[in-house]
């Protein structure tokens, strides 16, 4: 089996409009979160959303490009572009049918699909656009990608719910392990701040109704109400370890193993007892031929929901045993939200830089950790500390648990 690495990454978030800024926010515990400007938050109900700031596809996209494509669409082809460019990988140096792109988004063009929707209610069919289905369709984000760089190997697109951009990336690892490819763009994007989508989840009473923005997104605290959305995008270039060498390509991390249960429980709701998203973590670190107190760090899937917070704190417990005491733990959410389908992507290059720089970000805003949280949370201000060895745990809805490990690079 290959070893496979992290070569490039490229970023569109709430902390910035590239990998760099996006890190840089990481480190100073930005709040990327404020209140919308996309919908009518008294008509809603809903207030705070991570929203991306400033995007100008500009760099990346003509005009007339930008237009046929939805914003996770361009979300998505920016920050993969970003991260081609990052890895200065040349595709005419590889069989092209060997390079590929996966893709995670939990919704896809849901802001394409209201607007072609709104538009037959109020001006009748013929006003639909022809370009509503190939904007809306969660596959076109990795067909444009490809088209992009002209890779003509596997494009594929994942969907599972919040666990998407975390499984487009294992399923890249996959492809790289197992020699099916050279090279792959993976990542995942999701852009749904909208009334339409807002209102859905608010249904469900999964969003946090405040209106101070330091107090919406607050995983773990005992004040924690739900979870605040985020939009944006992050993708990673995964090749050979072989082939970075052979090249001179920096290298940010390793990814080593990768676990995915289901919890098979609740369309919504998971385990109490954190059982199966306690195997993912463990199947990671057991495909990567590590002990469990080989981990020092896990980027908390941390929604600050009541069920999931209590219920991943379980998890980690019941997964590691004694050495759940020692790990430090946090939730990058409460700086960007919660991303659905990229956040997994986003936490992956977050976990990739933290043992490339040797820094554990912090879980801001939160105050009092809730009688049912009681790990190391890394509370209000991150920690310049030796990391070796990280996870990322994202869980979906429909009961999807994904974990990657990321590791420090050891030649």
């Amino acid at each position: 089996m290959n070893r496979v690495v992290i070569t490039g990454a490229g970023a569109v978030t709430p902390l910035g409009n590239d990998a760099q800024a996006t890190w840089q926010g990481i480190k100073e515990g930005k709040l990327g979160i404020d209140k919308t400007t996309r919908f009518d938050t008294e008509k809603i109900g809903v207030y705070m959303t991570g929203e991306v700031k400033d995007f100008d596809p500009s760099e990346y996209l003509s005009t007339r490009e930008a237009r046929r494509l939805d914003r996770f669409s361009q979300f998505a082809y920016v920050a993969a572009a970003q991260a081609w460019n990052d890895a200065k990988v040349d595709a005419d140096n590889y069989d092209r049918t060997r390079l590929g792109v996966v893709v995670g988004s939990g919704m896809g063009g849901l802001e394409t699909t209201t607007i072609e929707y709104y538009k037959l209610l109020e001006k009748g069919p013929k006003s639909i656009s022809p370009l509503f289905i190939p904007k809306s369709i969660i596959n076109l984000a990795a067909g444009h990608i490809s088209l992009k760089f002209g890779l003509q190997g596997p494009s594929t697109s994942i969907v599972s719910a919040c666990a998407s951009g975390t499984d487009a990336i294992g399923s890249a690892y996959h492809m790289i392990r197992e020699g099916r490819c050279d090279v792959v763009i993976a990542g995942g994007s999701e852009a749904v701040i909208s009334d339409f989508s807002i209102k859905g989840f608010h249904q469900m009473q999964a969003l946090s109704e405040s209106q101070d923005k330091t107090r919406a997104s607050i995983p773990f605290d005992r004040d924690r109400t739900g979870f605040v959305m985020g939009e944006g995008a992050a993708f990673l270039i995964l090749e050979t370890y072989e082939s970075a060498k052979a090249r001179g390509a920096e290298i940010i991390a390793e990814i080593a193993g990768y676990g995915q249960t289901c919890d098979a429980y609740h369309i919504t709701a998971p385990r109490e007892d954190g059982a199966m998203a306690a195997a993912a973590m463990e199947k990671a670190v057991e495909m990567a031929g590590l002990k469990l107190t080989d981990v020092d760090y896990i980027n908390a899937h941390g929604t600050s929901t009541p069920l999931n917070d209590a219920s991943e704190t379980k998890a980690i417990h019941v997964c590691f045993g004694d050495h759940a005491k020692d790990l430090m733990v946090s939730s990058t959410k409460s700086m960007t939200g919660h991303l659905l389908g990229a956040a997994g992507a986003v936490e992956a290059f977050i976990c990739a830089k933290a043992v490339q720089e040797g820094f554990v970000p912090a879980t801001i805003g939160l105050e009092n950790e809730a009688d049912n949280c009681d790990l190391d949370y890394v509370k209000g201000k991150g920690r310049e500390i030796d990391v070796k060895c990280t996870l990322s745990n994202s869980f979906g809805f429909g009961g999807h648990n994904a974990v990657l490990l990321i590791k420090r690079l050891e030649d």
